[in-house]
């Protein structure tokens, strides 16, 4: 379902915000009021605050922050009133001093408040009014908290599309890098709590240090995954447009490193590589030629006779493309391949004359790639050979030129392919590169794993 945002859809938000706020008051009427009143209960309101305040943004509608340990907290010991507090007194504050539009206040303290006090109740019900430090009260905790996040999440989400519009199957589809983070949460929020049972209000100070210090931490991991995709989409971006300012130089640059990429991954695929290498492979593939840019434009016309100058400057080009790939941040294994994809078996290839189990594996398997695609293209500068014709030069060669096992496996693959394949001549540079994908993986390459904690607080954009 498509909802696009109304005056009206406006309006319902928040009805149904205020709604389920007003739904509260009668279990807050019947719950013991004893607990609330406590120093325990103004020193997590006051953690939950500033939580709120320093939270991080990982999309246009989730936030993280340490909230969440907040709440939880006050349900397992100071009563499903005194939780309540916390969670209303953590949104009220943050919009006392953030002022964001009061429209948005009842829906980020329904989302807040109404998951925290049926998980007080809840837990009430399973383990009593304050949590022990028996295994009995800890799995009870744990099983209202992972109810406080399902449930914070899709309030928050459904009423987020009828705030700003969108499809609410896409809203309620849950960002699945986070699941991780937020199952530490759940485990230090246990943590917490279990100190607590043991220490009393003296562990308060700690439970303060605890969540200032998780709280910042995850603003960090946030930050640092944010500037991760930028600096990875202005690498792809350069590398894509350099690939295609080579292309107007050799109108065969973009659709052969396409060809390359499609063969390297699917030999990889068939010689058992994980999916990770494969990818490498297709990578590589991709971007095996940048360092061209270094060849005089005689050469990449392939007109008239190459000179020795010619032949010393299209050596250079595996090396040139390895430094700038490393000089742009695409990770490692990258420039390597890149560096070695013209070495020889017999260790008579360039740049470095490496040999045999020396030149990179999946350096290898781009070599014989591209040796393929050139004998068999339509825009090559050799007569175009046929499939079968390629693979029996590949074979003479193999053993001194490139690896025979890849070139077996090249010709494994092609059985029963049809010429399209075979004759890579409509391989498309765009739908190889797929470079939102390729941006996606950089982050979760360089940011996303280094992430260790997390804390879920789904909210609508403080518009």
């Amino acid at each position: 379902m498509t909802v696009a945002p109304t005056s009206t859809h406006r309006r319902a938000a928040i009805v149904v915000a205020l709604v389920a706020l007003a739904a509260c008051a009668p279990l807050l009427l019947l719950v013991d009021r004893a607990e609330a009143i406590s120093p325990l209960t103004g020193v997590l309101s006051v953690c939950a605050v500033g939580s709120v305040l320093f939270a991080s943004k990982w999309d246009s509608a989730v936030q993280i922050s340490a909230a969440f340990v907040c709440f939880m907290v006050a349900v397992a010991f100071v009563g499903p009133l005194g939780a309540f507090i916390v969670a209303v007194a953590s949104e009220v504050g943050a919009w006392a001093i953030q002022r964001y539009p009061l429209a948005v206040l009842p829906i980020n303290t329904a989302g807040s408040a109404v998951p925290t006090l049926l998980a007080a109740v809840a837990f009430n019900a399973l383990a009593g009014e304050r949590l022990d430090p028996v295994v009995g009260d800890i799995v009870a905790l744990a099983v209202v908290a992972v109810g406080f996040l399902a449930l914070n999440f899709v309030l928050l989400r459904s009423l987020a599309v009828l705030l700003y519009g969108g499809r609410l199957r896409e809203a309620l589809h849950h960002p699945r890098e986070l699941l991780p983070s937020l199952a530490l949460t759940v485990a230090l929020t246990l943590a917490i709590a279990g100190v607590i049972a043991r220490l009393d209000l003296a562990a308060s100070l700690f439970v303060i240090l605890i969540i200032v210090a998780f709280n910042y931490m995850s603003r960090l991991v946030v930050i640092a995954r944010q500037r991760a995709g930028q600096y990875a989409a202005l690498s792809w971006g350069v590398l894509s447009a350099l690939v295609r300012s080579l292309d107007r130089r050799d109108g065969r640059t973009a659709r052969h490193s396409a060809a390359v990429a499609a063969f390297a991954r699917d030999i990889a695929v068939e010689c058992g590589m994980s999916e990770r290498d494969a990818e490498l492979a297709h990578t590589s593939g991709l971007l095996h030629d940048i360092g061209r840019f270094a060849l005089p434009d005689r050469v990449m016309e392939r007109q008239g006779t190459l000179t020795e100058d010619d032949w010393e400057a299209i050596r250079l080009h595996p090396e040139l493309g390895a430094d700038m790939l490393k000089d742009l941040g695409v990770y490692g294994p990258v420039a390597q391949i890149v560096r070695a994809h013209h070495e020889r078996i017999d260790g008579r290839g360039y740049p470095d004359r490496t040999k045999g189990d020396e030149i990179p594996q999946i350096a290898r398997i781009v070599a014989v790639a591209e040796v393929y695609d050139t004998l068999t293209a339509h825009d090559t500068y050799r007569d175009r050979m046929t499939s079968f014709q390629a693979i029996t030069e590949l074979r003479r060669v193999g053993g001194s030129q490139l690896d025979e096992r890849y070139v077996e496996a090249l010709a494994s693959l092609l059985t029963g392919r049809g010429m399209d394949y075979r004759h890579a001549d409509g391989a498309d540079f765009d739908t190889e590169l797929q470079i939102h994908g390729r941006i996606a993986d950089s982050v979760s390459t360089d940011s996303v794993a280094s992430s260790g904690l997390g804390a879920l607080a789904s909210k609508p954009p403080r518009r």
